[in-house]
């Protein structure tokens, strides 16, 4: 089958012939109709996630796929061939730009009714990402203040939208060009990030979800109330973190040097700081699903291009100034 291949860390992918997957007995094999396009699938090209998450290369990259399934193990109970279902293959079973996927069927959901397979391709990850960060780390209850950075991108402009469901004042970072689309989405206050400073204007919130990492992060921590919560998605990982991915001692000593300072900063403030490296679900993405189709989500797609295209997809995301997700469309 075709698939679009990453050879060597910091170049670009390329397409090329591949072994059809194997079904094991727990699998679904999915016809790939639309696959979303994330920056995690930019950092691994760019070797970034080398010492925490190594992949042997050669590797078919792609972390978000909708599509149709056409055969399944012998063990697979909750899906049957024909099934249009959404998913985000777990970590060393990744590869969605390609013709066909096998997935752990507990990984898979169905596809919500009520969107395209285009917006379904474009939600996994990042749905799972806002999930994890708000209701499962940060808890966030009716009456909270929450900050989502970034919230025209993939993982804020769900964000956003999931905040307000379950009943928080948002905030968020945007330029001036998207502030009345992330007011569209659900946010209360909107921080112009080029010609305002956060820090200065915002305070007492409870979550901040930051996809930035660095000088935003350590602002982010300040604008907390005490007692409250920074996800961080970019980093700094921290101790916590290496020791539940199972990293080596040597690894689990290098992520307590580099997130030293937040972690000191946080503890200083009387805050905490979580670093979240999102996890496959298929028993949250059904609930995300019931959330799409009751109105609660509507994904956002900036972009969709043929699957010969995507390695210009990829390559997209670095240049920024796309709302939402692009998605690479099925061959």
């Amino acid at each position: 089958m075709r698939a679009f291949v990453l050879s060597k860390y910091d170049t670009a992918v390329h397409a090329a012939d591949v072994p059809e997957p194997s079904v094991g007995e727990r699998d679904v094999l999915v016809r790939v109709q639309a696959a979303g396009v994330n920056q995690l699938d930019e950092k691994i090209r760019a070797g970034e996630f080398r010492a925490i998450r190594p992949y042997r290369l050669p590797i078919v990259l792609g972390h978000d796929v909708a599509g149709t399934v056409i055969r399944v193990g012998a063990g697979v109970s909750r899906f049957a061939i024909g099934d249009e279902v959404y998913a985000r293959p777990r970590d060393r079973r990744i590869g969605t730009f390609a013709e066909r996927i096998t997935i752990d069927e507990s990984d898979v959901a169905l596809k919500p009714a009520s969107i395209t397979m285009d917006e379904a391709g474009s939600l996994p990850l990042v749905a799972l990402t806002a999930w994890q960060a708000l209701v499962e780390i940060g808890e966030v209850r009716r009456g909270d203040k929450v900050l989502i950075h970034a919230g025209a991108g993939g993982v804020g402009s769900i964000a956003i939208q999931l905040a307000k469901h379950l009943g928080a004042e948002v905030a968020t970072t945007a330029s001036g060009a998207n502030a009345d689309f992330v007011r569209m989405l659900g946010a209360d206050h909107v921080v112009d990030y080029r010609s305002e400073d956060f820090e200065e204007v915002l305070s007492g919130y409870d979550v901040v979800l930051d996809s930035l990492g660095g000088e935003n992060l350590e602002k982010s921590l300040r604008i907390l109330r005490p007692g409250g919560r920074a996800v961080g998605i970019s980093g700094p990982p921290t101790p916590e973190f290496a020791r539940a991915a199972g990293l080596n001692p040597l690894l689990r000593l290098a992520m307590a040097v580099l997130s030293r300072k937040v972690r000191a900063q946080a503890k200083r403030l009387g805050v905490a700081y979580t670093f979240l490296f999102m996890r496959a679900s298929g028993e949250q993405l059904r609930q995300i699903a019931e959330l799409v189709d009751a109105g609660a989500i509507r994904p956002i797609v900036g972009r969709v291009l043929p699957f010969e295209e995507a390695a210009d997809g990829i390559a997209s995301l670095t240049r920024g100034g796309i709302r939402g997700k692009v998605v690479i469309r099925g061959a």
